[in-house]
């Protein structure tokens, strides 16, 4: 027997109210035998860059086929478009806000040809009647990731759009200036450990470097660690990430209260690291 897709759902809707339990009665009304998996529906509320964030180090760990419904949609009733495209053989449902920006990025890098995009407009696969203006994930992209996990290929779901069209956000890059990495904070997690931009030949230079030195929030951070049980009892140290990106972290504590960093202004929060070698990257 072939295996069924399974849906990951992502949103803000929390779990007290009905929100995700609704999409899920509705995909599973269209595909029963559908696996469900609730990716996080703790995403801050409209906080979209969080939430490609989440995306971005999660959608690679699910298999061929699996169908990503995300919902954080501050635009909602609004001319944005609704939208399912595929990536890498994977599916992603939810409102064009640049919330897929990541995995647009990596398959234009790639040059994968089978990044396709469509607009959810085809009534035949909606509810007759008009959707709420402000419930989308149950009208809209809960029946479209139904439909997807039964077999209904893309382009029924509706009009083709260019990929190219699709609303994105630049994302953050480390830069090299003056004998420095200037990088950036791009998420806290729960534990409040601090990710940054700073990945591949960048993060690996910090290790490689005998006394690097990381500058952020007026603080100097020069302790390194593969693991968190070997970083110091008492101070923030780098590490590795299993995301493959640079962090900041404290043991048995949280590097972000240290800081007093939070997600809302991480997006203006920088740091530098010297006493690396430029990457050949």
């Amino acid at each position: 027997m072939a295996a069924v897709p399974l849906v990951a759902l992502l949103s803000d809707f929390g779990l007290r109210d009905g929100y995700s339990g609704v999409m899920k009665g509705v995909i599973l009304g269209i595909a029963p035998r559908t696996p469900l998996v609730d990716l996080t529906h703790e995403i801050p509320p409209q906080d979209v860059r969080t939430a490609a964030w989440v995306l971005h180090t999660s959608w690679r760990s699910f298999p061929q086929e699996s169908v990503f419904l995300c919902v954080v949609d501050p635009g909602v009733g609004s001319a944005r478009h609704p939208i399912a495209l595929q990536v890498e053989g994977r599916y992603f449902v939810g409102p064009d806000n640049g919330l897929f920006s990541y995995p647009l990025a990596e398959a234009n890098s790639a040059d994968i040809a089978d990044t396709r995009a469509v607009i959810l407009d085809n009534p035949r696969y909606f509810p007759a009647t008009l959707p709420s203006a402000t419930f989308h994930g149950r009208d809209i992209f809960a029946p479209a990731a139904g439909h997807l996990a039964a077999g209904v290929p893309l382009e029924e779901l509706g009009r083709a759009l260019a990929v190219d069209a699709l609303e994105r956000f630049a994302l953050p890059q480390p830069e090299w200036r003056q004998n420095a990495l200037l990088a950036h904070v791009v998420h806290i997690d729960h534990f409040g450990n601090i990710l940054t931009d700073v990945k591949g030949p960048w993060a690996q230079a910090v290790f490689n470097a005998p006394a690097p030195t990381l500058a952020i929030a007026g603080r100097r951070i020069t302790a390194r660690a593969r693991t968190f049980a070997e970083g110091p009892a008492d101070a923030l140290f780098v590490y590795k990430d299993s995301s493959g990106h640079l962090a900041i972290a404290r043991r048995n504590g949280s590097a972000a209260a240290e800081l007093d960093l939070a997600l809302a202004d991480m997006s203006e929060q920088t740091l530098t690291l010297s006493d690396i070698e430029p990457s050949r990257e």
